[in-house]
């Protein structure tokens, strides 16, 4: 047993005589005074598991009971493994405490794809900058993705509807194998489980047959580190489900997972309640990309704009901006101290698009969206927003004696105002406490433009081209208003480093 690894045991038995989904079998695992309580599950093959997901180093004794009684000791060591990812104000910890930026991208029906296309898909990602992938249980049904699985989650019964007590073994093996090659290569499974693009009936699963189904997940999979539970991807067009629904999900989940994975709701139009408990963070669709500092201001937890278009050339709206919008919208996100996903959606004569089958990369974002990565783990600390100063200096047009009306005017604009007017300016930005600032200015072509720091400290001045990915050095020692010369184009940024 190692600590932030799954730990497994295994027994044989007779096949369960009922529901093959709501076996009786149950665990203890206990480590000085620590107790852990844990559901097994029936495998096929007449296997039983037990899955468990050490929290601590040390000594445990674990006792299973119900349809196998057993009882065992094990020591735990280090490990190499950070544990599971974890909300820590607005941003996001690994449980050893390390940094975690989430970089995500979206194959929504990765695991439906045959054995060649998965293989190809992973063979990209240990290439790609993603450490998060968005994909779902159940299949999808939409455009470019017509194709039926070679497995499904459960059984059928005789009336041709799914028996949700006798799960598919093979399918849940399948899926399991790769969680963990995502896992081998250090990414996050932000695992969709239910979804609206369906024609085969899992979107319209009774809420009772839902909850045996998320029971038996949540018994196979919660001891996995590398998850995170999605409860829908667009909830709100799932209309088979009201909004107590979705509560009584979201109380299943909590329930059922005794490790507390991240957890999170993503929309179409109408956003869910971040501001519930159990959600651990904002799971944002929207163009809106400007609005993460103010989520965070309202929620106290990370926001993730995991759906704001694709790089592509289809015919949707949301799947046709171009690799430097889909770089843009990333710096402005990210400027902010938000997090955003990538996906990818050009027209292909096999229906192989990245967003729902994966295969290769095709666009010119990704090495961009690396370049931003690399940036901000190199940075001392998590940014946060920054709304730069406005001081009360005078223009030359006005005497010493008559504030600037432009000033005075800002001075008097109520929250929501201000909020405009920054939307307006287009520009964002973001600090490490008052060891860096960044400025970016989006589709802005300043050629002079001024960054205001502090006063009492020395910065260092680069500028930072997003899509050439390159910087360089404006300004060696700088302090309060600094004038900067800049390149007069879109997708520049400004990094002001203190130095004294």
């Amino acid at each position: 047993m190692r600590c932030y690894e799954t730990f497994e045991l295994s027994f044989q038995g007779e096949a369960p005589k009922g529901s093959h989904a709501e076996v009786a079998l149950s665990a203890v695992f206990t480590c000085g005074e620590k107790n852990w309580t844990v559901k097994g599950f029936y495998a096929g093959n007449n296997t039983y598991k037990v899955r468990f997901l050490p929290q601590i180093e040390g000594e445990y004794t674990w006792k299973v009971s119900g349809v196998v009684e057993k009882e065992g000791r094990e020591t735990c060591t280090e490990t190499e493994s950070h544990g599971m990812v974890k909300a820590e104000g607005n941003h996001f910890v690994y449980q050893d405490g390390s940094k975690y930026l989430p970089f995500g991208t979206t194959i929504y029906a990765l695991a439906h794809q045959p054995e060649t296309l998965i293989d190809q898909t992973m063979e990209t990602l240990k290439q790609a900058p993603f450490n998060k992938v968005r994909h779902c249980v159940f299949p999808k049904h939409y455009d470019y993705n017509h194709n039926d699985p070679e497995f499904y989650p459960f059984e059928k019964k005789e009336d041709g509807s799914w028996d949700v007590h006798h799960p598919c073994f093979a399918y849940w093996d399948h899926l399991e194998g790769v969680i963990r090659r995502l896992e081998e290569m250090g990414i996050e499974s932000d695992l969709i489980l239910f979804h609206a693009y369906d024609r085969w009936g899992f979107s319209s699963l009774p809420i009772e047959e839902a909850k045996v189904y998320l029971d038996y997940l949540m018994r196979r999979l919660s001891a996995i580190p590398c998850i995170w539970w999605s409860m829908a991807n667009e909830y709100d067009i799932m209309f088979n489900y009201t909004m107590e629904d979705w509560y009584e999900i979201e109380k299943t989940i909590c329930e059922n997972d005794p490790y507390h994975h991240l957890l999170s709701n993503h929309n179409c139009l109408r956003y869910y309640d971040h501001s519930r408990e159990a959600i651990t963070h904002c799971s944002m669709q929207t163009i809106a990309v400007h609005k993460g500092d103010e989520w965070q201001a309202r929620y106290k937890k990370p926001v993730i704009f995991d759906e704001f278009c694709y790089e592509g050339n289809i015919q949707h709206e949301w799947g046709n901006i171009s690799g430097f919008e889909m770089t843009n919208r990333f710096w402005k996100i990210c400027t902010k101290g938000a997090y955003g996903t990538h996906g990818e959606t050009f027209y292909s004569d096999d229906e192989v698009l990245w967003w729902s089958k994966g295969g290769v990369l095709k666009g010119e974002s990704p090495k961009r969206i690396a370049y931003l990565k690399d940036f901000l783990y190199s940075l001392p600390s998590c940014l946060e927003p920054w709304d730069e100063p406005v001081w009360e200096e005078q223009d030359e047009m006005y005497d010493s004696k008559e504030e600037n009306p432009f000033i005075k005017l800002i001075k008097s604009l109520n929250p929501e105002e201000k909020e405009t007017w920054k939307f307006k300016g287009g520009e964002c930005g973001g600090h490490c406490g008052e060891e860096v600032f960044l400025k970016y200015f989006g589709i802005q072509c300043a050629a002079v433009a001024s960054i205001k720091l502090p006063k009492d400290h020395k910065y260092k001045v680069e500028m930072i081209d997003v899509w050439e990915m390159t910087r360089k050095t404006l300004i060696e020692e700088a302090s309060g208003s600094t004038a900067l010369e800049l390149p007069g184009k879109e997708g520049i940024a400004v990094l002001a480093t203190k130095i004294a």
